[in-house]
């Protein structure tokens, strides 16, 4: 049995309606779509992850992007309230499946709001974008449920981009990557390496020297390798459409398994 899992979703045959904020309009194709989602998967378990589908929302068109419906700390699950009013909904399965793989619960509550996209973890250090999607009172309550645990949690502006991690995450060692043109405070990263494309900013940690990453981010990618690191690439291009990154097709689940 791996030992690591991380929770998908299927794509909704309403993904082509999906939000975008930042940036303009473009046609999705979602049999494309279903097909990339696929091949992601099939990544996350050519390396060791055990995947496991969270009930579809087929009313709801973002609901493919899970990692937004619940934030991980530990055994803990931080059940999000969405900015979006419109992604409310999807939170509920994502709570069903947490709950039994045997998660402790907690949720944001109104007037919070939280998506998890807004959340990166570096060690035990928790940064929370502020933004469109994440309140205050959201950040409030996430450094309630999970300073007690250990985290030390640092409040982070967003406003070029929809989550934090649309332009920011961490390689293995701890060292933060990010695209500066989408970033709002550089500075409050300690190690920081800046990346030539954004999607290069984009990074899910599959184990080892292993990083996923969208295969729209040649230069990042060799420039990774150039560090020790081996990419592994996937088209993700119909959910970039939508504002979406490798980050947010999955929850990984490493430290309750690890």
């Amino acid at each position: 049995m791996p030992s690591k899992k991380a929770l998908v979703r299927r794509p909704s045959p309403r993904l082509a309606e999906g939000l975008v904020t930042h940036i303009e309009r473009a046609e999705v194709d979602v049999d494309l779509a279903v097909e990339q989602w696929e091949a992601y998967g099939e990544a996350l378990r050519t390396h060791g992850w055990e995947t496991i589908e969270v009930d579809p929302a087929d009313d709801c068109p973002d609901s493919v992007f899970v990692e937004d419906t619940v934030v991980m700390y530990k055994n803990v699950a931080l059940i999000a309230r969405p900015g979006a009013e419109s992604r409310r909904e999807e939170t509920a399965g994502t709570e069903e499946a947490v709950a039994a793989l045997g998660c402790s619960v907690n949720w944001v509550w109104d007037p919070g709001t939280l998506e998890g996209g807004d959340v990166l973890k570096v060690g035990d250090t928790v940064f929370v974008g502020r933004g469109g999607r994440t309140n205050a009172a959201g950040v409030q309550q996430l450094r309630a449920a999970f300073e007690p645990l250990g985290a030390r949690v640092v409040s982070v502006p967003v406003s070029k981009v929809l989550h934090l991690k649309s332009a920011v995450t961490a390689l293995p060692d701890g060292t933060v990557v990010g695209h500066i043109p989408k970033m709002d405070t550089p500075s409050l990263f300690g190690r920081f390496l800046p990346v030539p494309e954004e999607a290069g900013a984009h990074v899910v940690l599959l184990g080892g020297d292993k990083l996923l990453m969208a295969a729209s981010a040649p230069k990042t990618a060799e420039l990774y390798a150039d560090l020790g690191y081996e990419p592994v690439l996937v088209d993700i291009s119909e959910f970039e459409k939508l504002e979406g990154c490798v980050t947010c097709l999955s929850v990984r689940l490493r430290e309750l398994y690890a």
